[in-house]
């Protein structure tokens, strides 16, 4: 039998109490009241667990995996950590029990990605990837963890591109990481809620994210292959094929849509945030060692964030 705790209590960690309680699983909630994110009495009832749901400000994350990491199964949100030193640490961790909810690899797009060969598009030429909502034009934005820069010091870059720049990680080889560009178009807080990052792959690719807390609503994707293009909108994703395609007088065409779905980009994200918790669950449920290729694929994101 499992017993669960989950450490923090914001919107996000509501997110994941939901899915629990669908799952009809029961739990406590340990909010720490105090700066060093440590109150000993509540915190014991912490560790009577064997599973734990850290949900907390990213700077507080390699606390509590340090504190519970022995005989625990824990699910801590992306990033891992917050600097080099950390990760270094980090790296020397027992990773069969530590599993990191970076849950876009369970989205459409990734499941797309995961099958790419059977799709015939080639090798990936470029790729360009938009995040955005409107967080920081919310009054709310200036009294969260996310808008302060001692805890959040990439700010929407940690949060959101971390996301997007794993999901290439995962996928595909990466030679090159620019120095990402890092604004406050707001003003509200110490940090940043706009980010642009490229990065080269190893086989010469460009791929540009651009996040931002300071828009409206709109994600997208789009990837060119030598054969074919994915584009992913917020409602709808499609893949068109094959690049040689001409019209009458032997110029090119914009090519044949091959496969449509319709997505939502909430149910998406729902979705893929319901898959990432059971994946985990499955293996604490079940007692089995988590992949140390995935332990090893969540530092490495990490680390070309934080490089």
């Amino acid at each position: 039998m499992i017993k669960i705790s989950i450490i923090g209590n914001g919107k996000h960690s509501k997110r994941i109490q939901k899915i629990l309680i669908k799952k009809k699983l029961k739990f406590i909630i340990y909010k720490p009241n105090n700066e060093k994110y440590y109150d000993e009495k509540k915190f014991e009832e912490v560790k009577k667990c064997n599973v734990i749901f850290i949900i907390s400000p990213n700077n507080t994350h390699y606390y509590y995996i340090n504190k519970l990491k022995e005989k625990r199964y824990i699910f801590c949100e992306k990033p891992p950590v917050s600097n080099l030193r950390q990760l270094k640490n980090l790296s020397k961790f027992s990773c069969n029990k530590i599993y990191f909810n970076f849950n876009k690899r369970f989205s459409t797009i990734a499941e797309i990605l995961d099958n790419i060969k059977k799709y015939n598009l080639g090798e990936l030429v470029y790729a360009n990837i938009i995040s955005s909502h409107g967080l920081a034009l919310k009054n709310e934005y200036k009294y969260s963890w996310r808008s302060v820069f001692n805890k959040c010091r990439k700010g929407v870059f940690e949060i959101v591109t971390i996301h997007d720049l794993d999901l290439i990680n995962y996928f595909y080889a990466i030679k090159k990481v620019y120095k990402p560009t890092l604004i406050n178009l707001s003003k509200v807080g110490t940090s940043f809620d706009t980010s642009f990052l490229r990065l080269q792959l190893k086989n010469n690719a460009m791929v540009d994210i651009f996040s931002t807390y300071s828009s409206s609503l709109m994600n997208e994707w789009t990837l060119l292959f030598k054969n074919g293009i994915i584009k992913q909108t917020n409602d709808r994703l499609v893949i068109r094929k094959p690049t040689k395609s001409f019209d009458k007088k032997g110029l090119f065409v914009f090519p044949k849509i091959k496969y449509k779905t319709n997505i939502s980009s909430k149910k998406d994200y729902e979705d893929s945030l319901l898959k990432s918790v059971s994946f985990f669950l499955e293996y604490a449920k079940n007692k089995k060692k988590l992949s140390k290729h995935l332990f090893k694929t969540s530092l490495n994101s990490n680390f070309l964030l934080l490089k």
